[in-house]
């Protein structure tokens, strides 16, 4: 399972990559900026949850693009050292930003982020087609096409 975590992870991180590296490439909409920022910062508060530590990013706190590069590589990191070091079926108890108090696995917090980044991807690409630019495809199955 550490294996197909690890895959996922590159997977995640390659396409969050892609998709900063094209936004600061274009005249991109606002959303497109607040939701690429809100998939980094998300990752980045489950990997502190994951940890039991404290995490000093707000969820729908903006950074600058080159910031969020970086980011997305740590998170990616941390989330490797995650899947290395820690039961995946591990329990752990966290709050949310509204404070409400929830347990869940580590493989659920972990699918969770990979989840989470896939959706907002998405959002991210209907924005930029409604703007009569052409998304990047990010599905996973591009990713596995590349690796080929």
């Amino acid at each position: 399972m550490e294996e197909f975590f690890a895959e996922l992870l590159e997977y995640n991180f390659s396409f969050n990559e892609k998709v900063i590296s094209s936004l600061s490439q274009i005249q991109v909409p606002e959303k497109s900026i607040l939701l690429i920022n809100h998939t980094i910062n998300a990752h980045e508060i489950w990997n502190a949850r994951i940890n039991g530590v404290t995490c000093a990013a707000d969820v729908w706190e903006i950074r600058p693009l080159q910031l969020l590069l970086k980011l997305n590589h740590d998170n990616y990191q941390e989330s490797l050292k995650i899947i290395e070091n820690t039961d995946l079926t591990k329990t752990i108890r966290y709050s949310n930003t509204k404070g409400q108090t929830f347990e869940n696995s580590v493989r659920d917090m972990l699918f969770h982020i990979i989840n989470h980044s896939t959706y907002h991807r998405g959002q991210i690409a209907t924005d930029v087609k409604n703007v009569g630019l052409l998304p990047l495809a990010t599905d996973y199955i591009f990713y596995k096409r590349e690796e080929l």
